[in-house]
């Protein structure tokens, strides 16, 4: 009762300083509803590896280094001296310390001049967010602020806006850019000489300038330090330690470790302060490191840039990204990204060609096609050396990137579903160009990135699956319900099989006599003018693509895949993954079986196929044709000549086997005088007209426009025929030219206009093709 009643005594007592302070606290409340503190702080983009290092960094949008930090990546000691020398009483003050007031007031009137502020933490946010003129009317606005900010945000909070906010000097704010910049690490790691440095600059950030008065910031730095030793603050050990560091830092640049890339990103995360991609660092600095130095030694060859991209082949994570041998060359373009550069991709695509045409059933990898002079209507492909190889097995043929069994294959799969493959596997630029595009495509007729082409063998990797590549941890990686089959499982190992064979022209001579070679699925390719030399590989574990070449387009004799792109490609997998590689083979696929075939043709063995070597195949899917490369000839007895069906004796004839060459192989041989078993010739006086395989115009081509300028130009008369023709008749609009043996090259000035050109052998097949001459 008594106590109440004195309760009461007091109230009465004090009821008018109760209500206006109730009544200050409720208008406080209601103008911090009415007109809420709302800070916005633009930050810089920091970009990060794998592991949490700084890769790059961008200017926020008031073109200032500030970077985003959590209270729990700053050390214990650079907090620690902040608040102790800013704000000791943060923790249980409500945004203003009405004790810091008293004595800063104080302290003023006795010396007649200001000699130390009042403002706490919180006060010094709300001044770095909304700087004024320093007047005691903002001052008051600032107090108010710095209440409200103490309303809707945690002590946690408003100390980590301080320390992305405090000044540095120039256009460097918060102590992770400082930390970076001053001293090229993270504030987590920050010594206690360098966090007592972060803790004093802010308050002279312009006289104390790092790199320039260093001497200055030492002696300031020291007096701190025999504050912090009188307070206990820290241990005399540290402390101790911290007076003998010297202070000979400086600023540096930001740091750019992955700059193609960070650049590119910057382009789609402009608002974010934080990007966490999937680089490896340490990778990236040693692919980085490698390729520079590879470079350098091709510059007296005129090869100044190289691009190179790591792929880990399990998530679809680039773990490295070099866009060009040196970001900083300006001499050489060097900040172009050869990663995402527009470049003829020479014969890359071939091994996906192959495995469309293992998946249709057209070809299996030991079948043999024909390496000979071929038109494809207006198409007149070579080899890369001008020479032709005859008859090869489809993994020879793509073991030496020969050019014609290539296109013949992409004319039998299909320019437009092999197009639309492509499209559907991550080729935006190839969509872009698709309606111009035709058979050359095998050879590198087209522009692609090396981002594409390494992400489409990452593919083989991984069961012939495509996944879209991953830049950032926070991507979800692709579910196998996503993702989609570039090729069929056993088409991926048998193109595995084929390129992880060594003996093959574009294997780096260097390697030869190395033991721990890694052990690598690898194709090369050479654009048409050597203007980009390309190699790409993959194990188990990674996938690794190289361009070589000049940004400038500009063709060098040595910009070949072989010589100049395949050594870098075997150093960057024996650096990064030579032991590894060997110890992991890829899955051998449930519907890939293996069967003997001839070692002719390739095909399913007949009786008279006396040789045979083991292929893959792909039951109910590969083809199933037998062989037929000899064949039943009736010959007289003494060999002398052959019969047909209508030139047949009743007796005094045999029946042998001979090579069932095409007209084709055979031109092929005659032309390069390579001896082969001829079938005797038929009976001369045999009358039968034969109506099948009649001559092969191969010069010139049907349709085609041939322009003489005026001048008397001649063209070449040649054709293809089957073995038994001795020689043939060139007729010209009808007329005849000349008879000449069936091999012989005749040469002639054709007439303006429409010509009819028509060759007739000694059977009576004829042939007629028509030109336009201008």
């Amino acid at each position: 009762m008594k106590t109440s009643l004195r309760i009461s005594k007091l109230f009465f007592r004090y009821r008018h300083f109760l209500y206006m302070s109730g009544g200050i606290l409720l208008i406080l409340i209601v103008l911090h509803l009415a007109f809420p503190f709302k800070p916005s702080i633009s930050y810089s983009t920091v970009y990060t590896s794998r592991e949490g290092s700084v890769l790059g960094a961008t200017l926020n949008n008031t073109d200032k280094w500030r970077m985003e930090v959590q209270l729990e990546d700053v050390s214990e000691e650079l907090i620690t001296a902040i608040l102790f020398k800013e704000d000791r009483f943060f923790y249980y003050h409500l945004g203003v310390n009405p004790l810091s007031i008293i004595r800063a007031l104080s302290n003023n009137i006795l010396q007649q001049k200001v000699t130390s502020g009042a403002s706490t933490i919180s006060m010094q946010v709300v001044r770095l967010l909304t700087p004024k003129p320093r007047t005691l009317g903002n001052k008051i606005i600032e107090a108010i602020h710095a209440i409200q900010l103490e309303l809707s945000f945690s002590k946690k909070e408003i100390l980590e806006m301080y320390l992305n906010l405090i000044p540095y000097g120039g256009n460097i704010e918060g102590v992770k850019a400082a930390s970076l910049l001053y001293f090229d690490q993270s504030p987590k790691q920050l010594s206690l000489s360098q966090a007592t440095i972060l803790a004093i600059i802010p308050n002279r950030p312009t006289s104390w300038r790092i790199g320039q008065d260093n001497q200055a910031i030492q002696e300031g730095r020291d007096k701190w330090l025999r504050t912090f030793e009188e307070a206990a603050l820290f241990p005399k050990t540290s402390i101790a330690t911290a007076f003998d560091e010297p202070v000979n830092t400086y600023r540096r640049n930001i740091v750019k470790k992955a700059p193609h890339l960070t650049r590119w990103l910057g382009r789609k995360f402009q608002k974010t302060s934080k990007v966490n991609t999937t680089i490896d660092a340490s990778l990236q600095f040693q692919t980085q490191t490698l390729t520079k130095r590879y470079v350098q030694k091709l510059h007296h060859y005129g090869i100044h840039q190289a691009a190179v991209l790591v792929i880990d082949n399990e998530h679809r994570e680039v773990l490295a990204y070099v866009g060009s041998a040196d970001f900083h060359n300006n001499r050489f373009s060097g900040q172009i990204d050869g990663v995402r550069a527009l470049r003829s991709p020479g014969s890359t695509l071939k091994p996906f060609i192959y495995g469309m045409a293992f998946d249709q059933g057209i070809y299996t990898p030991q079948q043999k096609v024909l390496d000979v002079e071929t038109h494809f209507k207006n198409y007149s492909p070579k080899n890369y050396d001008n020479h032709f190889h005859g008859s090869v097995s489809i993994a020879a043929a793509l073991q030496q990137s020969l050019n014609i069994p290539a296109v013949k294959a992409l004319d039998k799969v299909g320019l437009y579903p092999f197009i639309q493959a492509l499209k559907k596997n991550g080729f935006e630029s190839i969509g872009k160009q698709e309606h111009r595009l035709g058979l050359s495509l095998a050879l590198g007729g087209c522009g692609v990135k090396l981002l594409e082409v390494t992400n489409l063998y990452a593919s083989l990797a991984n069961k012939g699956t495509y996944m879209p590549l991953r830049f950032l941890l926070s991507e979800q990686p692709t579910t196998p319900q996503t993702s989609q089959a570039v090729v069929s499982e056993a088409s991926a190992y048998m193109l595995q099989d084929i390129l992880t064979e060594v003996k093959r022209p574009d294997f780096p001579q260097q390697f030869l006599e190395k033991s721990n070679l890694p052990k690598i699925a690898w194709k090369t390719g050479t654009s048409y003018g050597r203007k980009d030399a390309w190699s790409v590989g993959f194990n188990k574990r990674y996938t690794i693509g190289v361009w070589v070449g000049n940004f400038d387009g500009q063709g060098v004799y040595r910009l070949t895949g072989a010589q100049a792109a395949a050594p870098l490609l075997f150093e960057l997998f024996k650096a990064i993954d030579s032991n590894a590689s060997r110890s992991q083979a890829f899955s051998y696929p449930e519907r890939l079986q293996e069967r003997d075939v001839c070692a002719v043709s390739g095909k399913i063995p007949e009786f008279f196929c006396d040789k045979t070597v083991v292929d893959y195949y792909i039951p109910q899917v590969s083809p199933t044709q037998k062989c037929t490369h000899m064949h039943y000839v009736f010959t007289s007895e003494d060999d002398m000549h052959s019969y047909c069906s209508d030139c047949l004796p009743y007796n005094g004839y045999k029946r042998t086997l001979y090579p069932n060459y095409s007209p084709a192989l055979i031109a092929y041989y005659q032309k390069e005088n390579i001896p082969f078993e001829h079938t005797p010739p038929h009976l001369n006086s045999c009358k039968a007209v034969l109506s099948d395989h009649p001559p092969t115009i191969t010069s010139p081509l049907d349709r085609r426009t041939y322009i003489t300028g005026g001048e008397a130009v001649q063209l070449s008369l040649e054709c293809q025929t089957n073995q038994e023709v001795e020689y043939v008749y060139w007729y010209i609009n009808d007329q005849l030219l000349k008879k000449v043996d069936s091999q012989e090259a005749l040469f002639f000035t054709p007439p303006k206009g429409e010509v009819k050109i028509s060759c007739s052998d000694d059977k009576g097949r004829n042939t007629d093709i028509y030109i336009t001459v201008i």
